[in-house]
């Protein structure tokens, strides 16, 4: 192998294991919540993620694009509060799902490619042995390899579920609708 060809393969490498060390953080973040378990306040637990949760997914993003062009429609003040109500359902979402300590994660450690994203495939294994695929659609930005969307069992997408939802309350009644939405679904999670 030509030098400049060893330099790509290892640069390739580091790339993958980059995009890999999130879904790490965001499965450690999740065994430690599932520790603490429901004898841990919903809201003590949730405090606990919110940071993993910043730290692995880029939001933003994955708001923008369930919008898509009504984004741009919005004023900052709209804006600032949908992402505001976004994060808390997303984390409130992960905290409700993991909260007892009866799963444990396995990580592919080889990454796929889908054009600029890679794909981390991550099994979620219960007790049984039932197991469910979330594969991390990670896309690198300036804040390094970030979750842009994840495919649950490989081919359900999350941002295009949640597309179609958001987009039909926006019609239905604009940011404010979306937002009251996502308000409540937040506190149904965490009662």
């Amino acid at each position: 192998m030509t030098g400049a060809l060893l330099v790509a393969v290892a640069r390739r490498a580091d790339a993958e294991s980059a995009a890999l060390a999130p879904i790490r953080q965001l499965a450690e973040g999740l065994l430690q919540i599932m520790k603490a378990g429901r004898a841990t306040p919903f809201s003590q637990r949730f405090d606990m993620l919110a940071p993993v949760v910043d730290q692995t997914f880029d939001l933003i993003t994955i708001l923008k694009t369930s919008l898509g062009p009504g984004w741009d429609t919005l004023s900052q003040d709209q804006q600032a509060t949908l992402f505001a109500a976004f994060r808390r359902y997303t984390v409130a979402s992960y905290v409700n799902a993991f909260d007892d300590n009866t799963q444990h994660f396995v990580l592919d450690p080889d990454t796929r490619i889908s054009g600029s994203d890679q794909v981390v495939r991550m099994r979620v294994v219960d007790d049984a042995g039932e197991q469910h695929e979330l594969d991390h659609v990670m896309r690198q930005g300036p804040a390094g390899w970030r979750v842009v969307d994840i495919l649950a069992d490989g081919v359900i997408s999350r941002v295009a579920v949640q597309r179609s939802d958001f987009r039909q309350l926006m019609r239905q009644g604009g940011a404010s609708a979306l937002t009251h939405s996502l308000e409540t679904k937040s506190a149904d999670l965490s009662d």
